[in-house]
């Protein structure tokens, strides 16, 4: 991570340091979901405070985090790597459907 600039930062409910890169947000979010142009602070919330957190279907050391009623959409995804230190936001999008796991 050194030199790359870091634009978020929060904590998750385990209490580890996840982060957001620039380059992330700009490179890979904002390219593919530029309806989250304005949520930024809504995708550091989804890490510090999700209604849900379910692992990643694929890959062991990903986890994803969902908030209800935050970003542009019913639900606000956002995809956390804990394969470096420290932990890093990878991916962030809405989502209309509940998360396969959740139960009201």
């Amino acid at each position: 991570m050194s030199g790359e600039e870091v634009i978020g930062e929060a904590t998750d409910p385990d209490g580890a340091r996840v982060v957001l890169l620039a380059r992330v947000w700009h490179d890979k979010v904002l390219r593919d979901h530029s309806e989250l142009d304005g949520y930024l602070s809504d995708v550091l919330r989804t890490v510090q405070a999700p209604d849900h957190i379910e692992p990643d279907p694929v890959y062991e050391l990903r986890t994803r985090c969902h908030l209800r009623g935050a970003g542009p959409s019913r639900w606000l995804l956002v995809v956390v790597s804990y394969e470096q230190e420290p932990a890093r936001i990878i991916s962030a999008f809405g989502n209309r459907k509940d998360p396969r796991s959740w139960s009201a």
